[in-house]
């Protein structure tokens, strides 16, 4: 009899302008792993959402133990077994942790009333079953990112599915966490679930995996056993092409000091005392734990959130920052960690999405916008940060998540500032697409940019940055050079007010 408990037969599907996916197969094994890879808008996340009744598919066939599907919707999927844990979160934010995980299929009192003791309990037995310290009462909004991804792979679990889809899981979980998590895809291999896994980062892809497929331009390049490929295979395939070095070759070099920052403390915020500076032409990491202030520091830095003491000088001059749109007229620029919620604007084109910090370049008339150069604009973000997409109509909401965050760097690069803020730049992004970010990095700095970027991966912070700074309990706990440091050196300082 044979193991293979999902099959993807011939998989075609048609977008306006663009083939998403030309005859792609897909075998998964009961109790495995199957990654699957490949760069931004190679057709992953289109693929998965076929199988899970978001899209429906042109051409080809789907078998789920032995019987062929074609779900209507999600909901449908779900019943019958299938589960797929989202990259980008889509909850109901003012409700609790246990009212996300029960939501449509409630425990009631008799069909009457939903029965909330009950709802407490088996929210708390699910918990103790995966191994994660989470309230089932706690409202959602009130917890960090990683907790909330942490939810939603509970959600799943608690489906009892024979597969589960986690796309991109561990983006924006700590190191913990993704032990934590790895743990519950062994103890879901054991049950003999299989698990579809996509990720763009190497090291975790071959240490979680079975089997490996890898896509490219929306078709199927090559399915091999996750022993039997090295990295740098795995990256040639997925980029049609050798891609040697991970990180760019340094070549810019701090000089005189751009921003100084003195005992700031946020607020509504844990952010304690926080002092350093930042000289132009540098790169400046920002490590720590999740809830170490990182995101605080520069949110307050932004004037996205209020500050209570402290001062911030840029170039020589104290500034206040009190609103985003004061920090982006002193020369400031953020690129926020949630790229869904607080990036981009969906229902938009491309081309409003990358003019839309910067109109007051495109007034024309006083009433009317220059589209001429709104239009010259956008093609130089789409080509400098090769964004893949039909046309600059199309809506941003159906990029793929990498190309969206492109998007988000042309739209501030159009801003011309003096001091970048990345949170997360490259979260969900791929290898090559990395690369790409990374070469635009180093270029900004190279022009006298003070860069500040916020990275949860250690071998970026360690390939791109020059000094590190290391958040730890909302203060500063120390500062190293990206050059001679360590893992275990930042570690250390990443727990020292934990």
């Amino acid at each position: 009899m044979s193991n293979i408990l999902l099959q993807m037969e011939n998989m075609t599907k048609q977008f306006p302008g663009v083939k998403a996916l030309n005859n792609v197969s897909l075998s998964v094994k009961s109790g495995t792993v199957h990654a699957l890879m490949g760069e931004n808008g190679a057709g992953k996340s289109t693929l998965m959402k076929c199988l899970f009744g978001i899209y429906r598919h042109d051409q080809g066939k789907i078998i789920l133990d032995g019987q062929e599907i074609n779900f209507k919707n999600s909901k449908e999927a779900l019943e019958n077994g299938v589960a797929m844990v989202h990259q980008e979160l889509n909850q109901a934010l003012s409700r609790s942790v246990m009212d996300n995980l029960w939501i449509g299929r409630y425990p009631t009192y008799k069909g009457l009333m939903v029965n909330q003791k009950e709802m407490y309990q088996k929210s708390k037995e699910l918990f103790d079953l995966i191994g994660v310290d989470i309230d089932p009462k706690r409202i959602m909004s009130t917890m960090p990112v990683s907790q909330r991804q942490m939810v939603e792979i509970a959600k799943a679990v608690s489906y009892n599915s024979k597969i589960i889809v986690f796309d991109e899981p561990t983006s924006s979980l700590t190191e913990k966490e993704v032990e934590r998590l790895f743990k519950i895809i062994n103890m879901l291999k054991e049950k003999g679930c299989g698990i579809i896994y996509i990720s763009h980062k190497m090291e975790e892809i071959l240490k979680i995996s079975d089997e490996i497929t890898i896509m490219r331009d929306g078709g199927w390049v090559s399915t091999k056993s996750s022993q039997d490929i090295t990295m740098d295979e795995i990256i040639k395939l997925m980029v049609g092409r050798e891609l040697t070095n991970r990180f760019p070759e340094k070549t810019n070099i701090p000089s005189d000091v751009i921003l100084e920052v003195s005992n700031m403390s946020g607020k509504y915020t844990k952010l304690i005392d926080a002092t350093f500076n930042l000289r132009k032409g540098e790169i400046l990491g920002i490590s720590g734990l999740d809830g170490s202030g990182r995101t605080e520091l520069v949110e307050n830095l932004f004037g996205y959130m209020t500050k209570s003491t402290g001062s911030i000088k840029l170039k020589g001059e104290e500034i206040f920052n009190k609103t985003p749109k004061e920090a982006i007229k002193n020369g400031f620029a953020l690129i926020t960690e949630e790229r869904r919620a607080t990036g981009i604007f969906g229902i938009l084109s491309i081309r409003e999405n990358t003019v839309i910090s910067n109109l007051k370049k495109y007034k024309k008339a006083k009433i009317s916008l220059d589209n001429k150069k709104m239009k010259a604009d956008t093609d130089w973000a789409i080509k400098a940060m090769k964004i893949k997409t039909p046309n600059q109509q199309t809506k941003i909401k159906t990029l793929s998540g990498g190309n969206q965050q492109k998007v988000i760097l042309g739209r501030w690069l159009l801003t011309k500032p003096d001091v970048l803020l990345l949170d997360e730049p490259t979260r969900g992004i791929d290898v090559g697409a990395k690369f790409e970010i990374y070469q635009l990095i180093m270029e900004l700095a190279k022009e006298g940019k003070g860069v500040i970027m916020i990275s949860s991966e250690m071998p970026e912070l360690l390939g791109v940055c020059d000094r590190i700074l290391v958040m730890s309990g909302g203060r500063v706990a120390g500062e190293v050079n990206a050059k001679t440091t360590t893992q275990e050196e930042i570690l250390t300082l990443a727990s020292k007010y934990v």
